[in-house]
């Protein structure tokens, strides 16, 4: 493979590594604490992701809870979860927060898959930006007499083999990731 391609094989696993982190958030039958980790909470006059004020577990197969490091920010903790698009209530227990979550309806287990596929898209359009932009790179490399025209095209032929291999895992961890959202 072409020593230029190469090169620049790190962005495409940081775009898979991206993409495996948001469809982390997706929930499926099991609830994850990932769910919640990245909600933005705002306290102590700035905005910080709820990961990093409290610890996060899930006791149960349904539930999760959160416990909040510093008690005086449970209020906001709290209201974080009620603005955020979970729709779900969150109890507060003394100095615990619980978020019971419902099992998933048939017909949210099919919106998730909808909102999995535009994030497998979303990974492929980085894909194919990152491609394009090599492409350039590459033919740039031939007209200014830096490669030959014989290795412009090896090499245009080893950046889409390793752009067909990195759709090939994007589909398998969408394959994966549906089959998680759509079992009961």
């Amino acid at each position: 493979m072409h020593q230029f391609i190469l090169a620049n094989k790190n962005q495409f696993e940081k775009t898979i590594e991206f993409l495996k982190t948001d469809i982390n958030t997706l929930r499926t039958g099991r609830i994850s604490p990932s769910v919640v980790e990245k909600i933005k909470v705002e306290v102590y006059g700035t905005v910080s992701e709820l990961l990093q004020l409290a610890s996060i577990t899930s006791p149960e197969p349904q539930t999760i809870a959160i416990k909040p490091w510093d008690k005086s920010i449970l209020k906001d903790i709290e209201r974080a979860i009620q603005t955020s698009d979970l729709s779900i209530n969150p109890v507060v227990d003394s100095d615990l927060i619980r978020l019971n979550f419902p099992p998933l309806s048939e017909e949210r287990r099919k919106d998730l898959v909808k909102v999995l596929h535009k994030k497998l898209e979303e990974g492929r359009v980085i894909l194919r930006g990152q491609r394009e932009k090599i492409r350039e790179e590459v033919m740039a490399m031939e007209k200014n007499k830096e490669i030959p025209e014989d290795e412009k095209f090896v090499a245009l032929k080893d950046l889409d083999l390793l752009i067909k291999e990195y759709n090939d895992k994007i589909k398998e961890i969408g394959d994966k990731k549906e089959q998680e959202i759509m079992t009961i």
